[in-house]
């Protein structure tokens, strides 16, 4: 995308979509508030702030958006898309919403809208039926287009490019705490075109055998794995949202023991194994499964914690996922991590992710640095 008017008539490619899908559930309107929809939809990323902000967009007229009148100078106008309401600080939002509404029965909102605004609504709607937002958006977000894919491709050379410094060396590991080598994985994430940083873990020794171990004190000493899962969000033009990466891997501080090693060669090829797998119309049960096997051969199942994997795209973590109760088949355009790992608590932990979309020529892995164990010199 390198224009605003290209941006825009995304934008009401997207519009129009949700409507086709509102008509097709027999929805009579979507209501979003904070979150990544709204910078989805219609390149506004509104502040979580106690005062409402939320667009109204029904099934057969054009979406409203109504946000605090000192709010407004934020937005970029489109006026063929959406309307703008700006209410006073004496005024009341909720009577907009239910303007902009005008009588629907069967609404969806938004799973990032804060409960108190629901409460409201659902106090001067009392026969409303409601459903959640993702029902009607959800399914659209996760497909992603060309220029979408582009951008979690752009995200991903970023963060290809940090692991490349940790996995070389560059970036030194023993003798420092693991909340200093996070900050520095912060650092590069940010110099290489993202926006913001998501999270950095850095996770060394037994704290490897946390799968969301939080940066410590630690200092990182010879002889340990270092467990490293970071990510940021892009920085876009023209009021696009930005898209998330989402990386991880070992490095090992000198020789790593056989038992170590040889767990890990099970890792990678569990890994990819389940990349391989990720084709159009397979079920993400199929290909967590995939994993799951092939760690069980090797003794290693009982120590995978959690799910395969989890889609991406503006929101970190996003339909679809790759887990043993979704049935749903993987759609071309499908983008999402691929990640499994084992956790021996008090002892190691190791994970191997990359981000993969599923396309009508194969499995595309947006991240390509290696995914063998590195090792830096003790």
């Amino acid at each position: 995308m390198s224009s605003d008017s290209s941006i825009a008539a995304v934008f009401s490619q997207r519009l129009d979509r949700i409507r086709a899908r509102l008509e097709a559930t027999g929805t009579d309107a979507v209501l979003l508030s904070v979150g990544p929809d709204l910078p989805w939809l219609i390149g506004y990323d509104a502040m979580p702030l106690e005062r409402l902000t939320m667009l109204v967009v029904p099934v057969d007229a054009t979406p409203t958006l109504v946000i605090p009148a000192f709010e407004v100078p934020r937005v970029v106008e489109r006026p063929d898309l959406f309307t703008i309401e700006g209410w006073g600080e004496t005024e009341d939002p909720i009577t907009k919403v239910v303007s902009a509404l005008s009588g629907s029965a069967r609404l969806a909102v938004g799973d990032h809208t804060w409960s108190r605004f629901l409460v409201d609504l659902q106090h001067v709607l009392p026969e409303a039926c409601w459903i959640r937002g993702a029902e009607i958006i959800g399914p659209l977000r996760s497909v992603k287009d060309e220029a979408e894919i582009a951008a979690l491709q752009r995200a991903a050379d970023g963060v290809d490019r940090v692991a490349h410094a940790l996995r070389t060396g560059e970036i030194p590991l023993i003798g420092r705490s693991e909340a200093d080598v996070s900050a520095e994985l912060s650092r590069r994430i940010i110099a290489e075109g993202h926006a913001k940083v998501n999270f950095a873990i850095v996770a060394s020794g037994p704290n490897a055998a946390s799968p969301h171990h939080h940066a410590s004190d630690k200092i990182i000493q010879p002889g340990e794995v270092v467990l490293c899962d970071f990510g940021g969000t892009t920085a876009e033009p023209h009021g696009e949202p930005g898209y998330c990466s989402d990386i991880t891997r070992c490095v090992y501080t000198g020789k790593p023991p056989a038992e170590f090693q040889e767990a890990f060669d099970h890792l990678l090829e569990a890994q990819a194994m389940a990349v391989r797998a990720s084709v159009i119309g397979v079920s993400g049960a199929s290909v967590d499964k995939v994993a799951r096997d092939r760690l069980a051969e090797a003794g290693l199942d009982q120590w995978f914690l959690h799910r395969l994997g989890h889609g991406i795209g503006v929101e970190e973590h996003e339909d679809p996922y790759l887990v043993s109760t979704n049935a749903e088949p993987l759609a071309n355009g499908n983008a999402f991590s691929i990640e499994p790992g084992f956790y021996i608590a008090g002892k190691w932990g190791a994970r191997i992710e990359d981000i993969v979309v599923a396309t009508v020529d194969g499995p595309r892995s947006l991240n390509r640095i290696g995914h063998d164990l590195a090792v830096v010199e003790a």
